[in-house]
């Protein structure tokens, strides 16, 4: 199974919104723009919305029959480790291995040496195109870089093995999530990482490093965004020579996690994309939840009544539901508006605070993010909000596709 050259993840935290997700990407596809969906859920995320990953499946496949889709798709077992991927075997064909609890950690299993052996046949001087300074790679630098990252790559060998040993190889896609860290990952360290990664012949088609910067939810790029171009147009230079010298499989590409919402380095991405002539996957999450509550918001009546709800909630529930987000999440305490304002707001006001349309005078960040993490109000009301989905489904389905598609696939991809 091999990734398409370009590719976006969904997420769809209540499965009500695959038709009108895939509209967009059947719309792009119109355009000249062809990408494949992925259909992204995280255990956490199920576990909150009592869901289970079959679910997923069966909203991705039902979307694809119901609009006559004929491209690839996938269902992506999101931010997975040995104790959670079982759950997903049966029905996912996209695994994002996360590793990063285990980067930091020293590991006393064989492998530095073999590493360090297909290190140096590229030389301490590795000629890599497109870097925008040379990096130079001792064997002490090269021991100084896989004591902090060997453990995380063999921790990811062993969930693909285990997954490949309950689907077969070949038979799905690996990714290596290495981006929930502290610290961007040099370009040294991103070729050690993958040079070990072939060592562990895991068959990784994409991967997703740290970059520099804030990649908050739902939200624009906090960060230089020169700085950020120069790390993506690095890693972009690294990825291209790594699959060249270590083996590893062509169609191998960055993902940016947290992209949703990104627009500030949108261009950046696409213009390196586009001169390199590679691939991308491009992750979002929550922005469908969002389009929801917008689009309720949007309808007036009960859907508006039941959004102001789930805002005086969030309000109410701050520390609670912002704690498990700390480290993606920034969000102003002091300029979210008072229940009473809310309340006060039409429903064509309150959609404006919550939709990211930056020249909007009413748009608001921190009351986006704080909605953003408040999904669980929604999943505790039971039928109530489901209710709701479906009452105003054409509207909240516009809102979701033209989202996908006039904010994120055209911007990026097109």
């Amino acid at each position: 199974m091999k990734l398409e050259k370009f590719s976006m993840g969904i997420g769809d935290r209540f499965g009500h919104q695959g038709r009108a997700q895939l509209a967009a990407f059947v719309a792009a596809a119109h355009r000249g723009v062809h990408v494949a969906p992925v259909w992204n859920k995280s255990n956490r995320e199920h576990l909150i919305v009592h869901s289970e990953p079959s679910a997923v499946r069966t909203e991705a496949d039902e979307a694809v029959k119901s609009l006559g889709w004929k491209g690839a798709y996938y269902v992506d077992a999101d931010h997975i480790g040995l104790k959670t991927v079982d759950r997903f075997l049966p029905v996912s064909d996209f695994f994002t291995i996360d590793v990063a609890d285990f980067i930091g950690k020293r590991s006393d299993e064989p492998g530095l040496d073999d590493v360090i052996k297909l290190l140096n046949k590229v030389g301490p001087r590795p000629a890599i195109t497109g870097l925008s300074s040379p990096i130079e790679l001792t064997n002490e630098k090269i021991v100084a870089i896989a004591d902090k990252f060997l453990a995380a790559v063999k921790e990811a060998g062993r969930v693909y093995r285990h997954i490949e040993k309950a689907r077969g190889r070949g038979s799905f896609i690996t990714e290596v999530s290495m981006d929930e860290t502290d610290r961007p990952q040099t370009p040294e360290a991103l070729l050690v990482i993958l040079a070990a990664l072939a060592c562990e012949a895991i068959p990784v088609q994409t991967i997703a490093p740290k970059f520099t910067g804030r990649f908050n939810k739902g939200v624009d790029y906090q960060g230089d965004v020169k700085v950020f171009e120069r790390e993506f147009n690095d890693d972009l230079a690294v990825v291209a020579f790594a699959v060249r010298h270590f083996g590893l499989p062509p169609e191998l590409k960055l993902s940016v996690h947290s992209g949703s919402d990104k627009f500030s380095i949108y261009e950046p991405i696409r213009k390196a994309v586009k001169r390199m002539n590679c691939g991308l996957h491009l992750k979002t999450a929550g922005t469908t939840w969002l389009e929801e509550i917008a689009g309720l918001a949007a309808a007036g009546g009960d859907g508006l009544v039941f959004a102001k709800e789930i805002y005086a909630g969030a309000l109410d529930h701050f520390d609670e539901l912002c704690a498990p987000y700390a480290s993606v999440i920034d969000i102003n305490r002091a300029a979210l508006p008072s229940v009473q304002t809310v309340n006060s707001l039409s429903g064509k006001a309150f959609a404006a605070i919550i939709r990211h349309d930056p020249s909007n005078a009413g748009y608001n960040p921190s009351v986006r993010q704080l909605l953003h993490v408040g999904y669980k109000l929604a999943a505790n009301s039971g039928d109530r909000y489901t209710t709701l989905l479906k009452k105003h489904a054409e509207l909240i389905g516009r809102c979701v596709t033209e989202n996908i598609l006039d904010r994120h696939l055209m911007r990026i991809f097109g």
